[in-house]
């Protein structure tokens, strides 16, 4: 099917008064992070009370929760050729300050500098305009009737804000997916992502010895272990810059001592370390640079903790999910999506390193994400239900 087929086969289809009802009812469910995370029962039940009689309201079929409380929803009947993957999110970050969070509320998009109206409410930009469209776009395979070559398949994760790849892991190595693209439903302004920096969290620990602070000759001071620490992690080279990404980075954004107690000398002290990585990069080397930088600190001791971690990503701008989404943007508008990289750690990366080729793409201006005033355009999440849509037919008819 061409581009221009399956958009004018998808604009007879869609309804742009149910797309925008399936955002404002979406925004009005809350789902934001907790300190539970994935495992968090109210974030389970939004999928499973939520998401899962939603779809079944828009294609007839609600979609299997898996066993750590993803739901995964598929086309019925397709062939065996390997199909395309729709990635969303439920969690959202918290409410914060925001006054209505949970409204929905439909506004003028002027103020913000959007063209049309908008939608209000937390993770407006980030998940859930994409998750709008992606649950949309299952409507509209579903309603179209053809028979697909490949399945599509709808994951809709526990993640969100988790900064990990639990849940994309737990999608694909415990559902039986067969699929040869991927799209990663998050706010890109209709934009076609084709990259990301990955990311390792890292703790250094710097422990000395307390005494009074009258007498700190008798200690040994953590934080001054601290500034010996941080001299030597500016002389770790990070090697050379991205076309698209820039440079990796390096970056402290947690520094504690203990015991927090007056007129002490500290024995303890904690960093914590954002180190960004390139297309390429291998995480186990990076880590290993930051342990090699800081050994032979005596009389201090150090101790380099690895935490959470996402690869990087990076497909060209002719694979198969980004050609269709540019093409059929072409058909629907007139202008083809354009492309761009971020500098955010995201679940391409996993989806890549499993063999799908993956991008990032959906309405919303991550600008207004984790702010009190988050919207996203309603003409943007249109055209994305009808882009994806469309992209999934080329790709699969």
């Amino acid at each position: 099917m061409t581009s221009q087929e399956a958009i004018d086969l998808v604009n007879r289809i869609a309804d742009d008064g149910e797309i925008d009802q399936l955002l404002i009812d979406l925004l009005r469910a809350p789902s934001p992070q907790t300190s539970l995370q994935e495992a968090d029962p109210a974030l389970k039940k939004f999928i499973a009370d939520f998401i899962a009689p939603r779809l079944q309201s828009l294609t007839g079929d609600a979609g299997v929760v898996d066993g750590m409380g993803n739901l995964l929803w598929q086309t019925p009947g397709a062939g065996r050729e390997l199909g395309l993957l729709l990635m969303g999110y439920a969690m959202t970050f918290p409410a914060g300050g925001m006054k209505e969070p949970f409204s929905g509320a439909i506004v003028d998009g002027a103020p913000f500098g959007i063209a049309g109206n908008c939608a209000v409410g937390r993770g407006a930009c980030e998940q859930k305009g994409a998750l709008a469209a992606m649950m949309y776009t299952a409507a509209l395979l579903s309603r179209a009737k053809l028979k697909l070559r490949g399945s599509l398949y709808l994951a809709v994760s526990l993640a969100g804000e988790t900064g990990r790849h639990d849940a994309a892991k737990f999608i694909l190595e415990d559902n039986s997916i067969r699929a040869q693209a991927g799209i990663v439903g998050l706010g890109t302004t209709n934009r076609i992502c084709l990259g990301n920096k990955g990311r390792i969290d890292i703790e250094i620990t710097v422990r000395g010895k307390s005494a009074h602070s009258s007498m700190p000759w008798d200690g040994v001071n953590a934080v001054d272990g601290a500034r010996k620490v941080l001299e030597r992690l500016d002389t770790i080279a990070l090697g050379a810059k991205h076309a698209g990404l820039g440079g990796a980075t390096l970056t402290v954004t947690q520094i504690k001592s203990a015991p927090e107690i007056s007129h002490t000398v500290p024995d303890g002290c904690k960093i914590i370390l954002d180190r960004r990585l390139l297309p390429g990069d291998d995480p186990d080397c990076a880590f290993g640079d930051i342990q090699n930088a800081v050994r032979d600190l005596a009389p201090w001791s150090i101790e380099v903790t690895r935490g959470a971690f996402m690869y990087p990503s990076e497909v060209s701008a002719d694979c198969a999910a980004a050609r269709s989404l540019r093409d059929c943007s072409q058909a629907l508008s007139g202008t083809a999506s354009g492309v761009f990289y971020s500098p955010a750690a995201l679940d391409a990366g996993f989806l890549n390193r499993c063999g799908l080729e993956t991008i990032m793409y959906g309405p919303g201006d991550l600008r207004f994400a984790h702010t009190d005033q988050e919207v996203v355009s309603l003409r943007e999440l249109r055209q994305a239900a009808r882009v994806m849509a469309a992209a999934a037919l080329t790709m699969l008819v």
